[in-house]
Parts: structure tokens; sequence; C-alpha cells
């Protein structure tokens, strides 16, 4: 049996769930305009616990996504599961915060687009297959009308950075997948549970949340 904590804080979710060799068994989440991972986090860790009649000694390892996403909610989310880490002694795995968002829908042809809004018209976005393998590198870019126009395939739009582009981006090749809004820890149990299997391990000192921008503090 292993008994992976998932945590996932990039975006206004914040997002808890306990998986069991990559199978969800309980998830706790809630996304408020308003930031409250730091006041939210702990109590949905120690609720999943109690509720699934576990302590933290049995869990295995701890995944976290890693970003793209907010500064910080990356920040509360790394700190915590490093702590823990170094607490219970056990790896620590990092999983790419718009894979998680990908794999939220399921597409028979065309390319999946995850996009994290990155304020004003910009995103954090990446390329995944209808296998949800990532075919283009992550990027912070600037969407306007000819964004993707080499692009002649299907293009499935998912998370929370798509709506402000519904007037934009009005081809018909756009689908908008409006009830996919922020990525979640229930997407998590499988990827991280496949990392743990082969290994795949963040060194708990020295691992950083991918930003992809500099933090800047708006005044």
């Amino acid at each position: 049996m292993s008994i992976i904590l998932n945590i996932e804080t990039a975006t206004k979710n914040c997002s808890v769930a306990l998986a069991n060799e990559g199978k969800t068994i309980a998830c706790k989440e809630i996304a408020e305009q308003n930031f409250s991972h730091a006041e939210k986090l702990h109590v949905f860790i120690e609720e999943l616990l109690a509720e699934n009649n576990l302590q933290f000694s049995d869990l295995n390892a701890i995944a976290v996504s890693q970003g793209p996403g907010s500064y910080t909610g990356l920040r509360i989310g790394v700190s915590s599961a490093k702590g823990l880490c170094y607490a219970l002694n056990i790896p620590m795995i990092a999983i790419d915060t718009l894979q998680l968002l990908a794999k939220q829908i399921q597409i028979e042809d065309g390319i999946i687009i995850p996009m994290i809004d990155a304020r004003r018209m910009e995103v954090f976005s990446a390329f995944y297959d209808k296998n949800h393998n990532q075919i283009r590198n992550t990027q912070a870019e600037i969407i306007d009308e000819t964004s993707y126009q080499e692009i002649t395939e299907t293009i499935h739009l998912v998370g929370d950075g798509t709506e402000k582009f519904k007037n934009t981006l009005i081809y018909t090749k756009f689908v908008f997948h409006s009830d996919v809004v922020f990525p979640s820890a229930n997407e998590m149990s499988q990827l991280s549970f496949d990392k743990y299997q082969i290994r795949d391990f963040v060194d708990v000192a020295y691992f950083e949340p991918y930003y992809l921008k500099d933090f800047v503090l708006s005044k």
C-alpha cells in the first residue's frame, strides 16, 4: 500500500487529496476569490487523515503542484510539503500544474491548451495531445486574435485564463471547456504514484516552485 498526500495550491483553488496506489481516496478543496490557502491547507490535511483513519506516519510520500501559478499559492503549498517531508522523512514529488488542468478533459482529436491567468492578457500555457503528453513547452504568453493561427487542429481550452479570450479566439477550431477552471489535487493521484514507483523525487532542500515569471509586488 502506497499512501500519497497530494497538494495543489497554484491557483485560487486550495486542494488536497489522499491517494492509495494511484487512486484518490478522498479530496477536499475550496476556491475563493481571496486566497485562503494559509488558513485552509493544514486544516484540510488533518481532516482528510482523521476522516480516513490515517496518521501522518502512514504517508509514503507527499506530492505538490510545482507551478506555474500564483506566487503566494505556490509558496504556501511547497513550503508545507517541504515541512512535512522533513518531519516525516519521506520523499517529495513535483507535478506540473498545467498537466493537472489538461487531464480534466478527454478528447478524441486535436490538442489541449490549459491556461492559468497571469494578469491582463497574459497566461501561463502549454500544449498537450489527446493522451495528455506535453507537446509544447510551458510559456508565459500574451494572447490576441492572431494567436495559434498556424494550428489547423481543434484546440480545446481549459483553465481560468481562458475566460477573457472568448471574444478574441472566435474561430470554430477553438472549443472552450468552461466547466474546467482550476487544477485539482484529484488529478495528481495517478501522476504522483507513477513518479513514486520510479523514484522520481525532488530534493526537498533545494526544490523551488516553477514561477515562470519574476514576482512583482503590486502597489
